[in-house]
């Protein structure tokens, strides 16, 4: 999946590349999604953000005109995404749960959050439902049998 992360830090590359083990064509930059920046995903099927990246109706519609399909946030918050306007556009979100983050140090963190964010690219890709990750309006329940941890 071609991927462009948004507001990398320099702590967060590492655990992003050992996570994703060349399985997805990511690039990672240091700048805030916004729509000055949402250029950056011209030719990518996702993006990854962050709680400092506001995903407004804006720039989701413009990022669904570039073709981006998914939108992978590296927390466990969505309250910078704007929802409504993604299933509007037919762009699917998923976060971290929680359940996942029980690191003990800020290195273990950046991995949990690292490996979570891969994971949910590689369950879209292979068009499995994400479980307790998927941020959705139950619209996989339709093309997909639901599974014990989905929740909606």
């Amino acid at each position: 999946m071609r991927v462009v992360a948004y507001s990398i830090k320099s702590f967060e590359k590492e655990p992003l590349a050992i996570a994703n083990h060349k399985k997805h064509d990511i690039t990672l930059i240091s700048n805030s999604l916004s729509p000055d920046t949402v250029s950056y995903a011209a030719g990518k099927e996702a993006v990854i953000v962050f709680t400092e990246d506001v995903v407004s109706a804006a720039v989701i519609n413009s990022l669904a005109d570039l073709g981006v399909k998914y939108i992978a946030t590296r927390s466990t918050s969505t309250v910078h995404i704007d929802q409504e306007a993604a299933a509007g556009r037919n762009i699917k979100i998923a976060n971290v749960p929680a359940v996942s983050l029980m690191a003990d140090t800020t290195d273990e963190l950046s991995l949990a959050l690292a490996r979570e964010t891969i994971l949910n690219l590689d369950k879209w890709q292979q068009n499995r439902c994400l479980g307790s990750a998927c941020i959705c309006s139950g619209s996989c329940d339709q093309a997909h049998p639901k599974t014990p941890d989905h929740e909606h």
